[in-house]
């Protein structure tokens, strides 16, 4: 009997489809039905095959092998995960399987995973694609029902080759070009570039900037304050003079109220979560790194199934999902979200164009939660936390403004002009699911504040007057979610044309959200940033290195123009021939550029350490869990832990402890500049593990938490119920 081979991108989802497609002979590698056998990769199997598996002269790093344009490329079987393309190879190839359905992730990367097992194992048969944005048991059998033909993605497979080839292509010549060349491990590419330029510019600006002294009036009366302004309604003097000068003339003078404004405002929430917003908020709130909370986010996407494909670029979602909005309100029904669940369903669904829109969705439609109720007991912190602010983003779209009424105040103190701002509150609306009562703060210096009833006319006693000293700030550092707001919209941090502007504008930016964090690593990864707190600085080698790297690759334009080239090669509009006699061309630009600069490299970080294995100093790096030596000979390639940052800490300052040494020398030693704790690992870690009082309290407060929860949604028939007795034993 012939059956249908179902190749998914990892085992998780290939057990949900096999589930939902009644295949329950499970035979390790894949899991196989009667009419299904459903196999996965683990991420990519295949990949571009090495350059010096094309030639032996490769095999030697020199600027004489450069460029390398090897013709056609070729797919080599990954060392890592073999074993795991051999078995599906065979599946593949079995004489009773003569249809496949790709179900790897609905996005090009996946595209690629799946076609590139496909093209590697030699397989001809006929190809159909799954195309879903979640992994709910009723979105699998839908996507079952709805499949494609493969033929209608064959555009999007050459993008996606296109794209891994050009990488290739470019990276690797410009990476060996600049090893070679400077006699250092040096690496460049298309977005890690311009985004590592990115932060040396930021870096520079600071180092630059110079802080000068400014000025604000305040005048005080008993209610309320009122703030100078100039003719040009600037709150700011910079002479000092001035300042003291215009004091002095309106001191003893009473303020009267030439204009009084009261407007009823309204704001709407903000848009539904793409992926690369979810990780800015996640790294504001929490710290959590941009990789960090795609790891998290797919985990709740493919595991406890509660959230929706997380690599989206789309804030908004399509008309098809309106209808499926009730009853995803009915699954986050759920603790504190029930109230404001229960009210959108008891108002109605209205379909609004500030989140419903065609047109804003590609691939796939903004990050939402699933049909599927959440158990949040089954949700470690990170999920719950992941989870809480995708489910308030949903809810708070659909609910109404928040309402309040602005208040402008103007009036005149002597001939000087002063102004006043108030707000009063007259609805939440979707405040209320944030329990937010203010506006965030104002860029300027006048601050909202309660207002007292007042009229034009009036006269305003005023009790005091002071000349506030500030001083101007340099830009700040970035943060990872920060840098990943730079690297979506680059053209706000670099100068350039409107052209070039729009193109980024249009075309994404530095990278893709499904890219965005893997580049930030990278950068982690190669030594040429690190962090300092939560800011990310460059280090020497990465101020080195972007001034080594070509002009033309360190500017967010080159992958803008990529990636508008990608999209028509997607639709059907380039040939793909055309782009990679392209990036032959440019390649070949970029060698010249580095072969002909006379720029020297020069690694300020040797440490007196030796090599063990090949005798050459080291080098000390910090990496994102500590301090490292690294060998200064790439293809030494030797790395030792000299420090590791921990979570304990000091019973003395309460800063974070490090761990340094091994074995019995093993000790931990505080990060506080001015503190000199240090104990032997073995007592500290005895003493640690004695002292488990404010752990057991802790857990204490948190099952009691978890009780009364339980106890609160006994009675509403939610998951926690059957649970609840369980926090008395």
């Amino acid at each position: 009997m012939a059956k249908i081979l179902v190749l998914a991108e990892k085992p998780s989802v290939g057990r949900d489809l096999a589930r939902v497609l009644k295949c329950n002979q499970n035979k390790g590698s894949y899991i196989e039905g009667n009419n299904y056998v459903v196999t996965w990769a683990l991420g990519h199997l295949v990949g571009l095959q090495d350059p010096e598996d094309y030639d032996e002269k490769y095999k030697k790093w020199s600027l004489d092998t450069l460029p390398m344009f090897p013709e056609p490329m070729k797919l080599v079987v990954l060392k890592k995960t073999a074993k795991q393309y051999h078995e599906v190879k065979k599946q593949l190839l079995r004489n009773d399987i003569n249809e496949i359905i790709i179900a790897t992730d609905a996005g090009r990367e996946g595209e690629l995973v799946g076609r590139w097992i496909l093209e590697k194992a030699g397989v001809k048969k006929p190809v159909k694609r799954l195309w879903i944005s979640s992994q709910t048991d009723k979105a699998i059998s839908e996507g079952f029902r709805n499949l494609k033909p493969g033929i209608e993605y064959n555009n999007l497979y050459s993008a996606a080759a296109c794209r891994a080839e050009a990488d290739w292509i470019v990276g690797l010549n410009v990476t060996r070009a600049l090893t070679c060349k400077y006699n250092a491990s040096l690496s460049a590419g298309r977005v890690q570039s311009p985004t590592l330029a990115m932060i040396v510019q930021r870096e520079e600006e600071i180092k630059n900037f110079t802080p000068k002294e400014y000025y604000t009036i305040t005048a005080k009366s008993k209610d309320f304050s009122l703030q100078w302004i100039d003719k040009n309604n600037n709150q700011r003097s910079f002479d000092k003079e001035y300042a003291n000068n215009l004091a002095a003339k309106i001191k003893g003078h009473d303020a009267k109220i030439t204009d009084l404004k009261e407007n009823i405002k309204k704001k709407y929430a903000a848009n539904l979560y793409d992926l690369t917003e979810l990780q800015r908020d996640a790294n504001r709130i929490w710290g959590y790194s941009a990789k960090q909370t795609l790891s998290i986010m797919q985990r709740l996407y493919e595991n406890h199934k509660v959230l929706t494909y997380p690599r989206t670029d789309s804030k908004y979602i399509s008309s098809d999902i309106v209808q499926t909005i009730p009853e995803r309100l009915r699954a986050v029904s759920i603790a504190e979200y029930r109230i404001f669940a229960q009210d959108i369903l008891k108002k109605g669904v209205k379909a609004d164009k500030r989140y419903v829109d065609d047109s804003k969705v590609s691939d796939h439609h903004a990050i939402i939660p699933t049909e599927e109720k959440a158990n949040l007991l089954n949700l470690s912190t990170d999920e719950r936390n992941i989870y809480d602010l995708a489910v308030r983003r949903f809810l708070s779209v659909m609910l109404p403004p928040f309402e309040y009424i602005q208040t402008d105040i103007k009036a005149q103190i002597n001939g000087e002009s002063f102004v006043a701002k108030g707000k009063v509150i007259k609805s939440k609306g979707w405040k209320a699911v944030y329990d937010i009562d203010n506006e965030d703060e104002s860029e300027d210096d006048i601050k909202e504040q309660i207002l007292p009833k007042i009229s034009v006319g009036d006269t305003v006693k005023i009790s005091a007057i002071s000349v506030n000293t500030s001083m101007t700030k340099a830009p700040a550092r970035f943060n990872e979610g920060s840098l990943l707001m730079a690297m979506e919209n680059p053209h706000k941090y670099v100068k350039m044309d409107s052209a070039a502007a729009k193109t980024l504008g249009e075309t994404g930016g530095l990278g893709t959200v499904a890219t965005r964090a893997d580049i930030i690593e990278k950068l982690f990864g190669s030594f040429v940033i690190e962090k300092r707190g939560k800011e990310i600085i460059p280090t020497s080698k990465g101020k080195q290195l972007i001034e080594l790297v070509p002009k033309d690759l360190k500017s967010p334009l080159l992958t803008a123009k990529w990636e508008s080239l990608l999209e028509d090669i997607s639709k059907g509009k380039l040939n793909v021939e055309s782009f990679k006699e392209d990036m032959k061309k440019y390649t070949n630009m970029l060698l010249n550029d580095v072969k002909g600069t006379e720029n020297k490299f020069v690694y300020d970080n040797i440490t007196g350490a030796k090599c063990p294995d090949c005798g050459k100093y080291m080098l000390e790096v910090k990496s994102k869990t500590g301090l490292m030596y690294i060998c200064q000979d790439r293809e030494c390639g030797h790395r030792e832990t000299i420090s590791r940052n921990t979570n304990a800490r000091c019973p003395e300052c309460k800063k974070k402890l490090v761990i340094k040494g091994s074995g019995e020398g093993k000790i931990y030693v505080c990060s506080g500049e001015s503190c000199n704790f240090r104990e032997k690992a073995s007592s500290f870690e005895q003493r640690f593990k004695n002292n488990t009082k404010a752990d057991k309290k802790e857990i204490n407060n948190y099952m009691q938490k978890m009780k009364k929860q339980a106890e609160e949604e006994l009675a509403k028939d939610n998951p926690f119920a059957a649970l609840s007795d369980l926090f008395d034993k």
